[in-house]
């Protein structure tokens, strides 16, 4: 039998929950205060604990923090005030798996249990969608695994093409609601006059053209995940609702009486500066603080340029499959140009210059001339840095890519050398990142052991 940790200093409400949880086939202990909530945590395992934000001796924070360094695997959710938005939220961000406002409603409680319960036997993604073994995508990595754990709204930052979808979709997988839906929706794609029905429903008839009850986004998500992909483009006039509809858990379809309860994870993304956006008064800021409880920034490909052979391995493999073909080879010189190319378009855009590039190689084999990157103009030079002129001719068995490389070698060596050894200084000074100075000294560290 699984067991519960209920801890709330109201003798009625701890009766109440002790027996709605009773009911449900669980095994509950009871505490009234924060010590001896640490005292039962010390002496039983449990399967969820849930607190009340107010306690003699403490707060429902405190006992969130404690749990987070004794027993992290256990999945701890709050009592919050009616209205306590705020206080909600500082719990998410603390480490609680989700929240219940008083007066408890007792069918919101018992899906935040069911849903907390099923941690315990929470899949795990079937595979890893986030490639990459910089540093960078580790820690995106880590930090999925971190929140699919929670209920808390994450919001999703990077630039075009960089797979913030795929970061939503794996924290999805990974989560307890992963076999119930996963609906992403593009905000940017929904006509304003549409939005409120697309999110939200309608009744037949309550407009022109409703010829049928339509269920909307929210309740297709309904105890799964509901991504709002570009959520920067939303209508101001349906940001007020779609609000309320994440704080309340309850939906109006439009033409509609009654209220439907649901049960939906929020995960949204944008390319914009949200920030900007809401400093500017063109996003509210109350919505803000609301999906961005936790927040994942996803690296533009050109700060990982150690993940584009592996990324592009993995989009060639693919690519042969779907065309019944072995899956082609990059040469070295392909590769390298691959990872001097800055790519505006990210991961989306390395794709797709590969399947370009597929239906150009001969032999199963991609060569740089196959890149179509021929024309692109090189990395800018930092400011103050001297370059010799390129001659008029390369010396006899030089290509170009090797010629420019030995410049890009000499610059940066430069750079060190004038900021006695300091990479960080060296990077600001050529106006590139830490990494990717760091990826090019390992490189030619491993290109010199190679000789």
């Amino acid at each position: 039998m699984q067991k519960v940790l209920v801890v709330d200093d109201e003798p009625d409400i701890l009766e109440l929950l002790a027996l709605t949880l009773g009911r449900m086939g669980l095994a509950v202990t009871t505490a009234a205060d924060l010590e001896t909530a640490r005292a039962r945590l010390a002496g039983d395992v449990f399967d969820l604990c849930l607190t009340d934000m107010r306690l003699p001796d403490g707060d429902g924070l405190d006992l969130v923090r404690h749990i987070q360094q004794c027993c992290r695997e256990l999945p701890v959710a709050v009592i919050t005030a009616h209205g306590s938005m705020e206080t909600a939220i500082q719990a998410l961000k603390a480490g609680a798996f989700d929240f219940v406002a008083k007066p408890v409603d007792l069918g919101v409680l018992r899906r935040l249990v069911e849903s907390a319960l099923r941690l315990r036997s929470a899949p795990q993604a079937a595979e890893e969608t986030l490639l990459g073994d910089s540093s960078a995508m580790q820690q995106v990595r880590e930090q999925v695994r971190r929140v699919a754990r929670t209920q808390a709204p994450v919001f999703i930052s990077g630039e075009s093409g960089t797979g913030k979808e795929l970061v939503a979709r794996m924290i999805h997988g990974l989560s307890p609601r992963a076999k119930q839906p996963f609906i992403p929706v593009n905000c940017g794609a929904i006509p304003a006059e549409l939005a409120e029905s697309e999110f939200f429903g309608h009744r037949k008839g309550s407009f022109s053209g409703a010829v049928a009850d339509k269920p909307g986004l929210f309740v297709a998500a309904n105890g799964g995940t509901l991504f709002l992909d570009e959520v920067a483009d939303l209508p101001m006039a349906l940001q007020v609702k779609l609000l309320r509809a994440i704080q309340e858990k309850k939906v109006r379809p439009v033409g509609g009486v009654e209220e439907i309860p649901v049960d939906v994870r929020i995960l949204s993304a944008t390319h914009k500066p949200l920030q900007s956006l809401v400093e500017s008064g063109r996003f509210r800021q109350d919505l803000y603080y609301r999906i961005h409880v936790i927040g994942i920034e996803v690296p533009p490909l050109r700060e990982r340029p150690e993940d584009i052979p592996l990324l592009a391995r993995h989009f060639l493999e693919r690519l042969g499959r779907e065309q019944g073909v072995a899956a082609p080879m990059l040469s070295p010189e392909a590769e390298r140009r691959l990872q001097g190319y800055a790519f505006p378009g990210n991961v989306r855009e390395l794709e797709n210059l590969l399947e370009r590039a597929l239906a150009l190689c001969e032999d199963g084999r991609i060569e740089a001339r196959d890149l179509g990157l021929e024309g692109e103009a090189p990395a800018p030079v930092a400011a103050g840095a001297e370059v010799e002129p390129a001659p008029a001719g390369l010396p006899p068995g030089m290509t170009l890519e090797t010629y420019l490389a030995g410049i890009e070698k000499q610059v940066i060596l430069a750079a060190l050398e004038e900021t006695g050894g300091n990479r960080s200084a060296a990077a600001r000074r050529l106006g590139m990142s830490l990494r990717q100075l760091n990826y090019r000294l390992q490189k030619w560290e491993a290109d010199h052991r190679n000789d």
